[in-house]
């Protein structure tokens, strides 16, 4: 083979190397030129050698090079470093945010029965204190005035539905 081929496709090999580096090792663009640079002799040696190599190189380049760079990209926020520089939180962070999620998820189940006061009016959505907390809830039935005593009907991750307690039922 000739001599500007094996040079041609050799730099070419090098500039996707370099998009990976730049991927993985950001330098402010310095690799990324290089990257370019290589890129374009290599394009460059493969013209000189043949125009239909020249034209396929150039072809592989432009569509090769962002897609090494975008999976390389996909790649690396997974890594631990990507995920420090992303502002990603760490696995550790995350089992603890989910702990805390299930605990107050069962706090909340636990209000599943629970009787309290309607602190604002409840037409439908307002505010009821229940066990001396203010929680957001929702009236299941019909509208809450104000002192009404509400029992807890319905909760979930989100939403907590009351319904107004008759004064025989109150216990």
């Amino acid at each position: 083979m000739d001599e500007y081929l094996m040079w041609g496709l050799g730099l070419l090999g090098a500039s996707l190397l370099l998009v990976v580096l730049e991927v993985f090792l950001p330098s402010g663009g310095v690799i990324a030129v290089a990257s370019v640079l290589t890129a374009v002799a290599g394009v460059v040696a493969l013209f000189i050698f043949d125009t239909l190599w020249g034209v396929v190189g150039l072809l592989g380049t432009v569509i090769l090079a962002p897609i090494v760079f975008f999976g390389g990209l996909n790649v690396w926020r997974n890594t631990p470093i990507g995920r420090r520089m992303i502002g990603a939180p760490s696995d550790e962070e995350l089992e603890r945010q989910r702990r805390e999620e299930n605990a107050a998820v069962e706090a909340r189940l636990a209000m599943l029965g629970s009787e309290g006061v309607a602190v604002t009016a409840l037409r439908p959505v307002g505010v009821v204190r229940i066990d001396g907390q203010r929680h957001d809830a929702q009236a299941e039935i019909s509208f809450i005035e104000p002192g009404d005593a509400v029992r807890v009907t319905h909760v979930d991750r989100f939403q907590m539905k009351v319904r107004a307690v008759k004064e025989s039922e109150q216990g």
